[in-house]
């Protein structure tokens, strides 16, 4: 079969063992090693390697699209272009790939794939020497060193490299949101976007630490734990600063989102409890509350969540991992956000003021759930009784009353509670510390409820009246105690 092949294709290129019926085609694909582009277009300046190609290109200038398709009235430069889309329609895919088999419409998608199977790259850049498969990979990768950015926004004017960053770019101004994930609905602009999306519900890890064995799902997850190994840290400028809480930011998109804290407006309504959102896809998750929907899964433990993010935030449970450390005391989080927030704690910072008050948080979200001590909305309610309740963590803490689950154990002890403030309120019981002093005689006492019996002791105040007698006490106990003894 080599021998046939050698007398067929005579002519052979010492660069890459590429062999050519002509010689004319030799000298031809010798330019693609020399990057020689003798035929130069005089409307633009564009050169290129072969002459008919600077014909076709020159038909862009004219618009000359004299090649029409029959089936669906597209048109085309050339009568080669025609033949090749036709066989969309007709299905046929006469050129096979000798490895394993796979078709192609025409001869240069054939040659593009066989690249694959031979490694060979022969579109080199000269500006940095990387080599790519495709002429078109090399176009695209040129830019970066030019700054050439040929593709315009009609809306905002914003300029793109490549065409496709340009329509993922226009979605944001029509709203279009194409790409939508099979497991939960979520929907996005651009393709790669759902890729990454995916690796939540499929756990897909592709990016591996070197070091450590970790994986990430996504590249830059990577990039942040590998600074764990090298100590080093990356700054990024931050050149877009909020004028109300001088919050600063990478990017101006981000800057606009954070704004919206600020302005308190809320376009996106619940259908179901009538409650508001800033952002649309807060508002989706939301909407799972009601549906019971939990569509991401922690593939350590099984446990389902409603947000991609809650499932995130409790992967770090598994992990252990703590990549943000405090430069002041040391401590060190699994957020960055958190991290942020800690900070707050040595600089006082409390960005966050209520407009009714004037109260200032350090959280956006204790902002959010103080502000509802100003009206009576009760957003969060209980599924098992109409018990409703103003703040997240109020509702945590009492639908573990229906699930009899106490969280919260004591070290010394073992006793446990359901909220950390009961922890906090036993811990005296060991240490012997009392902290709540009567103002009036200076006892102390271990418990606020303790103290705040006591004091009905100086104010003189017995609630508690026997019928039967008409004797008088400070305290219920005390009361039923002696009301059994006319029993």
């Amino acid at each position: 079969r080599e021998q046939m092949e050698k007398e067929a294709k005579p002519f052979e290129c010492e660069e890459c063992g590429k062999r050519f019926k002509k010689n004319a085609g030799l000298s031809q694909h010798l330019r693609v090693h020399s990057r020689e582009k003798p035929f130069d277009c005089e409307e633009c300046g564009r050169s290129f390697k072969v002459n008919t190609h600077l014909f076709r290109h020159q038909k862009l200038h004219t618009s000359e699209k004299p090649f029409a398709c029959k089936t669906c009235s597209r048109d085309f430069l050339d009568r080669q272009e025609l033949l090749k889309h036709q066989r969309i329609h007709t299905g046929h895919l006469p050129f096979d790939c000798d490895d394993c088999g796979k078709s192609f419409r025409g001869v240069n998608g054939l040659a593009e794939h066989q690249r694959i199977h031979s490694g060979a790259k022969p579109y080199g850049c000269p500006h940095c020497g990387k080599l790519f498969r495709r002429s078109s990979e090399l176009t695209k990768h040129r830019r970066i060193h030019t700054g050439e950015k040929p593709y315009e926004c009609g809306q905002c004017g914003k300029a793109f490299r490549q065409s496709s960053s340009l329509l993922e770019h226009q979605r944001i101004h029509t709203g279009e949101r194409p790409y939508a994930c099979g497991d939960c609905g979520k929907a996005f602009r651009g393709p790669s976007d759902l890729i990454k999306h995916r690796r939540i519900h499929s756990g897909l890890k592709p990016y591996e630490c070197d070091k450590c064995g970790k994986a990430f799902r996504r590249s830059s997850g990577l990039s942040r734990h590998r600074r764990t190994h090298s100590g080093t840290r990356r700054y990024t400028e931050r050149r877009f600063v909020c004028q109300q809480c001088g919050k600063s930011f990478t990017r101006n998109s981000s800057l606009v989102k954070h704004q919206v804290i600020h302005s308190g407006v809320k376009p996106f309504k619940c259908g179901e409890c009538g409650r508001h959102f800033q952002h649309k896809f807060s508002l989706t998750e939301h909407q799972r509350t009601h549906s019971g929907e939990k569509h991401y899964t922690c593939g350590e433990c099984g446990k389902t969540f409603t947000r991609g993010s809650s499932l995130m935030k409790h992967q770090i449970i598994h992990t252990g991992e703590k990549p943000y450390g405090c430069d002041e005391c040391g401590k060190r989080f699994g957020r960055k956000f958190t991290l942020t927030e800690h900070q707050r704690t040595h600089s006082g910072e409390r960005p966050y003021s209520c407009d009714v008050c004037g109260k200032a948080f350090t959280r956006s979200s204790n902002l959010i759930e103080h502000q509802r001590t100003h009206s009576s909305e009760k957003p969060y309610t209980c599924s098992q009784c109409p018990k409703a309740f103003k703040g997240i963590s109020q509702l945590i803490h009492h639908q573990r009353v229906h699930k009899e689950e106490k969280p919260f154990t004591c070290k010394e002890c073992g006793k446990a509670f359901r909220g950390h403030s009961g922890l906090s309120q036993h811990r005296p019981v060991h240490t012997g510390e009392k902290p709540y002093e009567c103002s009036e005689c200076g006892k102390t006492f271990s418990r606020r409820f303790n103290l705040l019996n006591h004091q009905i002791v100086h104010i003189e105040k017995r609630p508690y009246v026997c019928q039967e007698c008409g004797k008088a006490f400070h305290h219920s106990s005390a009361f039923l105690k002696h009301w059994r003894t006319h029993s």
